[in-house]
């Protein structure tokens, strides 16, 4: 794999969905918090501080996911329906070159809109005088980033071979069951059903365990797990991330134009 080949292919993927105008959802975020701001304080009572900390947060992932899932599934599929994935494959571009591509210029993206949206959230509250783990908030983000990069992953192979449509509604599946899969597993112990133990342990193996990237409740408290989990949670997202790129780049290897 060439990486040259690989960054031309990130760049216009980036400059592509940046023109699409994407970042405008900065500028959503910014009002909503604002409003949060001003409006919290009238509704609750002492509590506002951790509050205001929660919705960012959740914000912030929430905006990142739509363009994660919305974006990422429709990479793909968008070249096929414009026929233009023809004119790629016949330059000499491998496949893993044009998947990578892909997945690293809408990681950049995110990347762009995750620390433009941190730095809104740590502006916002410094102003507002609202107290905050910078520290925290910003290894938080840093997973964020991480995890909005394992989702990605997610769409790309799930639109390589079915609609955008299909792609999409699958992708939030994903998310919705690797954030509670842990739960699974739980569920599954206590049931003390073999078979059923059985089922949810698989299902954790084969799904991506999202909890583990997640640190916005971990953040707001300025309590964050120990360098040695971040680092294994960090290299867990990385092998997740390689394993369902080389599954696209099979699937899509396996496609005729």
């Amino acid at each position: 794999m060439n990486p040259g080949r690989t960054l031309v292919i990130a760049r216009n993927v980036f400059r592509e969905v940046i023109r699409d105008r994407v970042l405008y959802l900065v500028g959503l975020f910014a009002i909503f918090l604002g409003l949060c701001i001003r409006l919290l304080p009238e509704v609750s009572a002492g509590t506002q501080n951790k509050i205001i900390l929660d919705v960012g947060l959740a914000a912030m992932a929430l905006l990142g996911l739509v363009i994660a899932v919305f974006v990422g599934t429709g990479l793909i599929n968008k070249e096929i329906e414009k026929r233009t994935v023809l004119v790629l494959i016949a330059k000499p571009i491998s496949r893993a070159e044009f998947i990578v591509g892909k997945h690293v210029g809408l990681s950049a993206v995110l990347a762009v809109l995750v620390a433009v949206m941190t730095a809104i959230y740590m502006g916002i509250l410094t102003l507002s005088r609202v107290p905050y783990p910078t520290g925290s908030i910003l290894i938080s983000s840093l997973y964020l980033l991480l995890q909005l990069s394992l989702i990605t992953a997610v769409a790309i192979a799930f639109g390589v071979f079915t609609s955008s449509l299909l792609a999409t509604l699958l992708t939030f599946a994903v998310y919705l069951m690797g954030n509670f899969s842990r739960d699974l597993v739980t569920l599954g112990t206590l049931s003390k059903n073999p078979a059923v133990e059985n089922l949810t342990k698989s299902i954790y193996l084969v799904l991506p365990d999202l909890a583990r990237l997640d640190l916005k409740n971990q953040a707001v408290y300025g309590v964050l797990p120990g360098t040695d989990i971040l680092l294994a949670n960090a290299g867990y997202w990385f092998l997740y991330v390689v394993v369902l790129l080389a599954i696209a780049t099979s699937i899509f290897a396996l496609r005729e134009f």
